[in-house]
């Protein structure tokens, strides 16, 4: 029964959407369905069971379905991640069952100072080890800036760091907060060339450990970091940034973010908001936040703009770095299958699975989807000592 429904729903889709790859699906029966004559990926379900779950949840059903390997993709995954969310197919109604589990699953992640701390753990504190395999030598967490197609992902790093140094308008002597600092990159930077002096704070252990090395071996001066939250803090900045760490405070605690830098930025301050974002409010799917980003929330413009505008923030310039992000994916996935030999002695085959899931899936959600990346550099209403042009950037 269910197998017949899959397959009359997936036929509806074909004929009413354009453009979408040729694939297969193989059913538990031997079953075969083909849609168009040279399928780009191979989807076989290896049991009703699979099937079932995915239909009665599409994303967490199928995510852990592919997960304990009951569900296999073969050929080109980015083609079937592009299908998923080109069709939506993924938004499919959930059923009552698990808009139950989901409810919970929102309740028990709440970002309180607490809370946060055991979120961001989860996938923070796996190991400096696994992620110094697959991210770029100087461990930089969240989107590159690409110049052209052929750059590697350390240049790629290296110029977003810079290119966020420069929208700050960094100034010898001034002080510098980075929020959810990752391994101390930026600060690192920061400090060495615009000679700032500079504090990062995160929740991670794992992260403090490593980013505190890095900077004694660096001899880098007036670079710190702290595990700390930043409603903790009762100090005053220049400049602020945060770069990938949003994307964690959650819906309820934007206010207390915005409030938190209203209270810690100078008069004539500046704050740079690197963030995921949507372009029109949806929420994060439920896999997602179970496995991946535990209290995670993907704010909208409309969200981020309107609090900046209750505590007389002003935009001064943004930008949507989405196809640099698509990009940034592509590299980690690659790096990710180069090292899963070593992946697999640190964790388990349902790990690896996990990972590749969500890093595919994070790939075409930029390129096909909703996902967005925001760039937001913000000062307060009345700083008029702003440049007339963005050349500072650039030149």
């Amino acid at each position: 029964m269910s197998r017949v429904f899959f397959s009359k729903l997936l036929k509806k889709v074909w004929e009413q959407q354009k453009g979408l790859p040729d694939f297969t699906i193989h059913y538990w029966d031997n079953s075969v369905q083909n849609f168009g004559k040279k399928p780009k990926f191979i989807l076989h379900f290896k049991n009703e069971g699979a099937l079932i779950r995915t239909l009665s949840n599409p994303t967490l059903g199928f995510g852990e379905e592919y997960m304990d390997n009951n569900i296999e993709i073969e050929g080109n995954m980015k083609e079937f991640m592009r299908f998923v969310w080109t069709t939506n197919i993924a938004k499919l109604p959930i059923s009552f069952y698990d808009k139950i589990k989901f409810l919970f699953l929102n309740i028990t992640q709440k970002n309180t100072i607490i809370g946060a701390r055991k979120n961001i753990a989860h996938h923070y504190d796996l190991g400096n080890d696994f992620y110094k395999l697959w991210l770029d030598r100087h461990m930089v967490y969240s989107c590159a800036y690409f110049r052209n197609n052929n750059e590697s992902l350390e240049k790629a790093q290296e110029q977003k760091i810079d290119h966020i140094c420069k929208k700050l308008r960094l100034k010898k002597g001034e002080t510098l907060l980075d929020i959810g600092c990752g391994w101390g990159s930026l600060i690192m930077h920061a400090a060495k060339k615009y000679k700032v002096k500079a504090l990062g704070i995160t929740l991670s252990k794992e992260q403090v450990k490593l980013a505190r090395e890095r900077i004694k071996k660096a001899k880098i001066k007036n670079c710190e970091v702290r595990l700390a939250d930043y409603r903790e803090l009762n100090k005053t900045f220049d400049k602020i940034v945060s770069v990938g760490m949003f994307e964690h405070v959650g819906k309820d605690n934007i206010p207390a973010y915005m409030k938190s830098i209203d209270k810690m930025l100078k008069p004539k301050g500046i704050s740079l908001l690197h963030t995921i974002g949507v372009m029109r409010e949806e929420g994060v799917d439920p896999w997602t936040k179970k496995y991946i980003f535990p209290g995670g929330y993907l704010p909208s413009l409309d969200e981020i703009s309107g609090e900046m505008g209750n505590h007389k923030f002003s935009i001064i310039d943004f930008e949507n770095l989405r196809m640099h992000y698509a990009k940034t994916l592509d590299n980690w996935a690659e790096r990710f299958e180069k090292n899963t030999i070593s992946i697999r002695k640190m964790f388990d085959e349902r790990f690896i699975r996990m990972w590749r899931l969500y890093l595919n899936s994070a790939s075409a959600g930029f390129r096909h989807g909703n996902l967005q990346l925001f760039q937001i550099l913000f000062t307060r209403y009345n700083n008029n000592d702003i440049p007339l042009t963005r050349d500072h950037i650039y030149y």
